[in-house]
Formats: C-alpha cells, sequence, structure tokens
C-alpha cells in the first residue's frame, strides 16, 4: 500500500508526540488514531495500527524507567491484578452489554471530574516523593485498580490518566513512579489487544512500523522529561493534558 509522503510524515510526527506524552500522562491515541486515518486507513484498521505503538512505546519507557531505578517492580504483580480483572469485564460489558453511544459520555465524565480534582488539589493526585503506601495498608484501593481497568477495558482512551489517579491518589506513589507503573499495566493491556487485532487481519504493518519507531524516540525522551522535570511543573503538564483530552473528546 503506498502513502503519501506528506501524511506519512505527520504520522512520524504524531508518533513522536504521542510516545512522549504518553510516558507521564495519556491521550496520545488522540493524536496518533486521526493521523492513521489521513494516511488513507479505515477506522478499524487504524485502531489496530494504532496498537504496535502503544506495545512499543510502553515497553520502551518502561525500559528507561527501570534503568533509572524507577520502576516497583515488586509492587507491579499486585497493582496488575485487579486492573487486568477489571479490563476483562469492561470488555466484556463493552461488547455484550453496552451500547456504543455510552462511550464519550464516560469519557468525558471522567477526564473532566480528574481535571477538577487537579485543580481544586493539585496533590490529592500527584504527590511528592516518599508518601507511597502498599496495597496491604490500603487494601480499599484494589477496588479503585479494578474501576481503572474496567474503564480501560470499556473506554481505553485517556486509561493512563485514570491509572494515575488510582496509584498517585489512593497508594501515593509520586507521578514518576506512578507514571512507571501505569506503563507496565498497560503494557499487558495492549499485547492482548495487539494480538486480537493481528488475528483479525487488522494491523498495516508498514505504517504501524513506521509509528512504532517514532512512539520509542518519543517515549525515550518523555522518560528524560518526567525524571529531570520539577515535580511542580510535571503536575501542571499533566493537568493540560487531561484538559487537551477532555475538550478533544468533547469534540469529536
Amino acid at each position: 500500500m503506498g502513502f503519501d509522503p506528506l501524511y506519512l510524515g505527520l504520522v512520524v510526527l504524531a508518533g513522536l508526540v504521542a510516545g512522549f506524552i504518553n510516558t507521564f500522562a495519556g491521550g496520545g491515541s488522540m493524536l496518533t488514531l486521526p493521523a492513521l486515518v489521513l494516511l488513507g486507513l479505515p477506522a478499524d484498521v487504524a485502531n489496530g495500527t494504532n496498537r504496535l505503538c502503544v506495545v512499543t512505546q510502553t515497553f520502551a519507557g518502561i525500559w528507561s524507567f527501570h534503568r533509572e531505578g524507577k520502576l516497583e517492580s515488586r509492587a507491579l504483580p499486585a497493582i496488575a491484578a485487579p486492573t487486568l480483572v477489571g479490563a476483562a469485564l469492561g470488555a466484556w460489558v463493552a461488547a455484550v452489554w453496552l451500547p456504543r453511544d455510552w462511550v464519550k459520555p464516560v469519557l468525558l465524565g471522567t477526564m473532566l471530574a480528574m481535571a477538577v480534582a487537579m485543580l481544586v488539589s493539585p496533590k490529592l493526585l500527584a504527590p511528592d516523593a516518599g508518601e507511597e503506601r502498599s496495597l496491604r495498608e490500603r487494601p480499599w484501593a484494589v477496588l479503585g485498580l479494578f474501576f481503572a481497568g474496567l474503564y480501560g477495558g470499556f473506554v481505553q482512551a485517556g486509561v493512563g490518566f485514570v491509572l494515575l489517579a488510582v496509584l498517585g491518589g489512593m497508594l501515593r506513589y509520586d507521578l514518576v513512579r506512578a507514571n512507571a507503573l501505569k506503563l507496565a499495566v498497560i503494557l499487558v493491556f495492549g499485547m492482548v489487544a495487539l494480538g486480537i487485532f493481528v488475528l483479525a487481519d487488522q494491523v498495516e504493518w508498514v505504517a504501524a512500523g513506521v509509528l512504532a519507531v517514532a512512539s520509542v524516540i518519543g517515549a525515550r525522551l518523555g522518560v528524560r522529561f518526567a525524571i529531570d522535570v520539577e515535580p511542580k511543573t510535571l503536575r501542571v503538564v499533566v493537568f493540560v493534558l487531561v484538559v487537551i483530552t477532555t475538550l478533544a473528546a468533547g469534540l469529536r
């Protein structure tokens, strides 16, 4: 399949930016999906093609956070388990029970609630380093992780923001460590989803490869930014991206 060089360049740019912002916030698919559609891909193939860059950028981000000593590996299994159970249930509910026109209200309502919470109390969802709590200390956080998975299985878009809210607001991880754990959970989501789209023959591999390479570069830069920037500045950036995601979803 031949592609217009101009639109292929837009895909590269979208991949770079998406990989960068997804590493410490979320909402990158709001850029990559429209870029793939502009490239000429049908919406379902664009959705499947986008999943490869989700996997590659999250893997690159996890590796970079791990090398910097920011990934809480020991906490990951306990955090991932309720999230993945919720994701499976959310995907089943979305496929069997609820109509697709529920997706937008759920996305808008969740993003708006997060924006308000971060505006009223920035440290509520993004605490300082050294405040971490385990699931043994805060067992009710299992429900929050389950809800994050439920939301991710149902909506997917913006799930990174929801995971940050739970990991920061309930388990009190600072934004850097919360993002590292967030990426690890999303990597599992992404691998399962990519496998499904591959089996359905809904991945355009040339476009997927270009987007994947660009997103990996963006993710490496995003990790460097997240680690080097002041926590207060990172909170402001995440808040701005939540607002932008909310506005973008509302205009779709």
